[in-house]
């Protein structure tokens, strides 16, 4: 009997497939991820089922679909209150419970800062977990020791948090780091690593690291940002956005600009770390029998859409948002190179890791296992289409319609996909309202006939009390 293999997956928060030489991207430097991508399968349509943070890797963790949040349940003192953010059911089982039952030894290392709300629950199954400490509004640092001078650089998105906004909070948490070497990013690959080589000897392992990069806060180190941003820029900084047109929010195109860098500097800082934890592998002889997935949950609008939105508002889910980038690397490099253009979705990820480990779930999943398209050997039952929800917003991807639209059934925009692949072009009023209601059908079916409607304006609806 083979071998059991050793998984490591790791999910990059916010990684867009337009910045990544794999697929296509001429400005952006990740030489580490490229190589990767050259001996893996390289998947191009790749969507997540539900949005954002929460519901994508409530989708990861157990294989089943978090569409359409029938069982929304807010928790008291989280960060987020929208449909489908809440912990994993104590009465459902995880990929890494069933991993560690079947004698697999676990680890996650994550700074993806909504994993520590209370009780979400997303360590069980890990013999071994870590949270880093210091991303985005981490409650760790006192924001009362940054300055009014301290902020002045900043464009401040939310100042009506007081001495608790996003951008406060950051430079708190990050004021004592010192260097690339210090950052969080570096920080969990550093653990993963570690994790690698303590359980070298105890293989099968499976390894979960979630990086919050290139997510916002866009702060790329300095000497990331120098190789695409101007080092003597002067103007505001857009660290943290609002989400929606800049021409709203009074932001100019410099400072999409240097946002962007920020971004793609902490895109190559990413780079940088995954070429190194995947080094370890090699070095250690493990490549061999190790299972290596690249994703993400979702990427992001860098005004590259028909309204100018920077940000992710769930209204705005274009190709930027929903495209994800998918590498898989079988052992002995079953695969390598190959390029699958099938419709797949995330928690299809969580269906191959069961069924590359020969492990199953009691209570099942919805994802699919892609085993098929890794290695060539049998039939994948092809997917037709791609349901997603986000907060009140729908959308609906096939091989020729791209549509929007919301809970209430009411159409947004639709695209044409045959003619206009990157989404530029409204045709909701030109022969689009027939595409709806093909897409308003199959986003009911998929949700067992009703999508769940909720009325949530702050943490106050949502769990009757504000942190």
């Amino acid at each position: 009997m083979a071998k059991a293999p050793n998984i490591v997956l790791v999910v990059s928060d916010t990684l867009r497939t337009a910045e990544l030489g794999c697929y296509g991207c001429d400005w952006v430097k990740t030489p580490n991820i490229d190589a990767f991508a050259a001996g893996a399968v390289r998947f191009t349509r790749a969507f997540p089922e539900s949005l954002p943070t929460i519901p994508v890797r409530r989708a990861l963790h157990t294989g089943r679909r978090a569409y359409p949040f029938h069982d929304y349940r807010p928790v008291k003192w989280d960060i987020v209150y929208l449909p489908g953010w809440q912990p994993i059911d104590n009465d459902e089982d995880t990929l890494a419970e069933n991993l560690a039952a079947a004698g697999y030894e676990t680890g996650f290392v994550t700074d993806t800062l909504p994993y520590f709300a209370p009780g979400f629950n997303f360590t069980r199954g890990f013999w071994q977990w870590e949270f880093v400490r210091g991303q985005q509004n981490d409650r760790w640092k006192s924001t009362h020791t940054i300055s009014e001078d301290d902020l002045a650089p900043y464009v401040r998105p939310f100042p009506g948090d007081g001495f608790h906004d996003t951008i406060r909070m950051h430079l708190a948490n990050t004021a004592a780091f010192d260097g690339a070497d210090d950052t969080c990013t570096a920080k969990v690959f550093r653990r993963a690593t570690e994790f690698i080589e303590d359980n070298a000897s105890a293989q099968p392992f499976y390894l979960l690291v979630d990086c919050f990069d290139p997510h916002e806060p866009w702060d790329a180190p300095p000497e990331y940002f120098q190789l695409y941003g101007d080092p003597d820029y002067s103007g505001r900084r857009i660290t943290n956005c609002r989400y929606g047109p800049i021409d709203e929010f009074g932001y100019t195109e410099a400072e999409v600009r240097n946002a962007r860098h920020h971004y793609a500097g902490l895109v190559t800082l990413v780079d940088e770390w995954f070429g190194r934890l995947t080094a370890k592998l090699d070095a250690l002889g493990l490549s061999e029998n190790t299972v290596v997935i690249l994703t993400s949950d979702h990427g992001t609008n860098f005004c590259d859409n028909p309204k100018r939105i920077l940000g992710k508002p769930g209204y705005a889910m274009y190709p930027g948002v929903m495209r994800l980038p998918l590498l898989m690397r079988m052992p002995r490099g079953e695969g390598a190179g190959v390029t699958r253009d099938e419709i797949v979705c995330n928690h299809d990820i969580t269906a191959t890791l069961y069924d590359v480990a020969g492990v199953e779930s009691a209570d099942g999943i919805d994802g699919r296992s892609l085993a098929p398209l890794l290695t060539g050997k049998g039939a994948w039952p092809a997917r037709e289409y791609v349901t997603c929800r986000y907060d009140k917003w729908l959308c609906y991807i096939d091989d020729k319609t791209w549509a929007l639209g919301n809970v209430e059934g009411e159409p947004l925009e639709i695209f044409d996909l045959e003619a206009d692949p990157e989404c530029t072009t409204n045709i909701l009023g030109k022969g689009g309202a027939e595409r709806w209601e093909k897409a308003w059908e199959r986003l009911l079916a998929d949700a067992g006939g009703t999508i769940p409607q909720y009325h949530i304006k702050d943490r106050t609806d949502a769990v009757g009390q504000k942190p």
